[in-house]
């Protein structure tokens, strides 16, 4: 038969602190990505666009 279980320190492991911060982070990450929204155009003017259309249309 098993001895009595012993006490657990209050301090959690190493790499269950990795893992919870990079978890963490992951997940800050992907919510500021979301929240960016499509990157902006430099130029201030649209631009020419390429094929233009028939003449008398």
């Amino acid at each position: 038969m098993p001895g009595p279980p012993s006490a657990r320190s209050g301090r959690p492991s190493t790499p269950f602190v990795r893992a919870l911060t990079a978890a963490v982070l992951a997940t800050a990450a992907l919510i500021i990505a979301a929240n960016t929204g499509p990157a902006r155009a430099t130029e201030t003017s649209p631009a020419t666009p390429a094929v233009q259309q028939a003449e008398g249309r």
